[in-house]
């Protein structure tokens, strides 16, 4: 029984440093996109990775990607929220003069930006795929949820996912060769 833990110990070891090797770059490049702070990224980026260990027996192996994007963007969002928590209010002439102000609301316009892109690219896809990526790329929506709502079942759905996934992938590619 002692040897059947180690190997998974050792599997899951391995898994963890193939996700890392893998996905490290594009974690660190949405952790920096959200905070704008290269120190906090790296932070959020390990933080993320630590989150998909705690969770690797739990995860079911499909869409990896998006599963350690997804953690990665909560992990973002959090941090923003605790930051906002940490903001003391004081008096004006007792508040430091920041040079990073400017950039916030810069990243803010930048992330409506890029949100009102991706929904415009999600409601320009085929018939059954707009609307499902719709639901889980711009409202967040689970699959079950959106297979509750519709009343097609959640295999469909989960396909419907990854179908309008690799669709955006190939619009934003062509968008990029494009520039």
């Amino acid at each position: 029984m002692k040897a059947v833990r180690e190997v998974e110990i050792i599997n899951a070891k391995e898994e963890l440093i193939r996700l890392v090797q893998q996905y490290q770059n594009l974690i660190f490049s949405i952790c920096l996109k959200f905070t704008g702070d290269y120190f906090a990224a790296e932070d959020l980026t390990q933080e993320t990775f630590l989150a998909a260990a705690c969770h690797l027996d739990s995860f079911d192996g499909r869409a990896e990607k998006a599963w350690l994007c997804r953690i990665a963007t909560n992990k973002c969002i959090d941090y923003r929220k605790s930051a906002a928590r940490r903001m003391i209010p004081v008096a004006e002439e007792e508040l430091p003069v920041m040079g990073s102000v400017e950039n916030e609301p810069l990243q803010l316009v930048l992330t409506r930006e890029a949100m009102k892109e991706l929904e415009s690219k999600c409601r320009s896809l085929p018939s059954p795929y707009a609307q499902v990526a719709l639901n889980y790329f711009i409202k967040g929506q689970r699959a079950d949820e959106i297979a509750r709502q519709s009343g097609d079942k959640p295999k469909t759905i989960q396909t419907r996912i990854y179908r309008a996934r690799e669709m955006l992938k190939k619009s934003y590619g062509k968008e990029l060769l494009m520039r």
